[in-house]
Parts: structure tokens; sequence; C-alpha cells
């Protein structure tokens, strides 16, 4: 198991890219799973950066850049599959209320507006936010196991 923190991280930013891809798409556009998968993200960049002892703000500093740059692949993915939708804000001819959207603000046009700014704003900074969650945890829980072995006592 140790193995797989070692790799190289090319090979792990490719088999990033693929599994960010098949969230994305099991959630047909919308990335409920690539929220989700952020938590896994966490752990695993927490297991990367501390394979070897590292000063804590080194640590804390590569764990937001990786969180960061997995976000930043999930917007990439959001603009590419719902930016060629936006052009249709600004055709009057387009029923917006067969879109497929839930119309959340009772006013079609309102909606698909909030709809874009969902999927592609505010869903990458949730899964930020979850993969910080997720490498915080596993960053805590790391940091009680070396505390508990190191004092033998329960923290």
């Amino acid at each position: 198991m140790h193995k797989i923190f070692l790799f190289k991280i090319g090979w792990m930013l490719i088999l990033y890219i693929f599994l960010d891809l098949v969230c994305a798409g099991m959630g047909m556009g919308v990335p409920f799973f690539c929220i989700l998968f952020g938590m896994l993200v966490g752990w695993y960049i927490v297991q990367r950066v501390t394979v070897q002892p590292r000063p804590i703000m080194q640590v804390l500093e590569k764990i937001l850049a990786a969180a960061t740059l997995t976000s930043a692949f999930t917007f990439l993915i959001m603009v590419l599959i719902w930016s060629p939708s936006i052009p249709l804000l600004f055709n009057p001819q387009v029923d917006l209320r067969n879109f497929g959207i839930p119309l959340i603000l009772y006013e079609p046009r309102l909606s698909f507006i909030g709809w874009m700014v969902l999927m592609i704003l505010i869903s990458p900074f949730l899964q930020l936010l979850m993969t910080i969650f997720g490498a915080y945890l596993t960053l805590l829980w790391k940091v009680r196991g070396i505390c508990v072995s190191n004092n033998d006592e329960k923290v």
C-alpha cells in the first residue's frame, strides 16, 4: 500500500484526470461525484505529502496547492461542459423552461443563470473545500496517531 504514494506525480495526475472525468460523466455534467471525490483526493494528498517528514507549514502549503490544482481541473471540465449553453440566454426564442434544470428561482431565465453559476463557479469551489476538509481530517488523524504513539496515552 505504501508504494502507491511513491508513484511519479505525472502518473497520478493522469489517473486523477481520468477519475475526475468519470465522476463528471457519472453525474451527467453535474459535479456531485467530483465534489465527493475531493474527500478521497484530500486523503491521498496528505498520505503522499507526509511520506517524508516535512515542516507543517510546507505540508499545509502543498495540500492547498494540490487541492487548488484539482479544483481548477474540475472548473475547466465544467466550463467545457456548460459554457456552450450560455448563448441560450441571449436568444429570445429559446424556452429555458424545457432545458431540464430545476426552476428554483421560479423564473426560467434567472434559474438558468443560477444554474450556470452553480455548475461553473460554485461546484469547483465546493470540491476545493471538500478536498481541503478530507486532507485536514487525514492530517488530524495522522497527528493524533503520532501523539498517541509518542505519549502512550489517548489525546
